[in-house]
């Protein structure tokens, strides 16, 4: 163990990942979820500075310290990361009376921001984002 464990909305891109033995595998790059809902959805994480990012589901993720994620599996086996998809957007007109109800108190869903390759030679580099 590396510290207390903290909350999924704590992760920042830059942290270290690592497999279940402790070996590191590569490092955040996004964190996607609903922060409002308290959903965890999973991370891209990538292994190394020109690597596509493989996206780790929540269900993977075994422990969370500062600045470093513990996962129950290589990245080998993980599929790449997608975007999430964007929210869906439905016509007022054509929407039913509960539903443009729901619309207006609804959260925006499974939020996740780009990392560029600049950004992330920085991350890889440790000059931005990493503690």
């Amino acid at each position: 163990m590396n510290g207390d464990p903290v909350s999924w909305l704590m992760i920042e891109p830059g942290w270290t990942v690592v497999d279940a033995e402790g070996d590191d595998v590569g490092r955040v790059e996004e964190v996607t979820g609903d922060s409002t809902q308290d959903i965890f959805d999973g991370l891209s994480v990538a292994s190394g500075m020109f690597s596509r990012p493989r996206y780790v589901p929540a269900e993977s993720v075994l422990e969370i310290t500062d600045g470093r994620v513990r996962i129950a599996t290589s990245l080998a086996g993980l599929d790449e990361f997608r975007e999430p998809a964007a929210s869906a957007q439905i016509s007022s007109e054509r929407a039913g009376v509960v539903r443009r109800l729901e619309s207006d108190v609804e959260p925006e869903p499974r939020q996740a921001h780009p990392v560029g390759l600049v950004r992330r030679a920085l991350l890889w580099l440790g000059l931005v984002g990493r503690r």
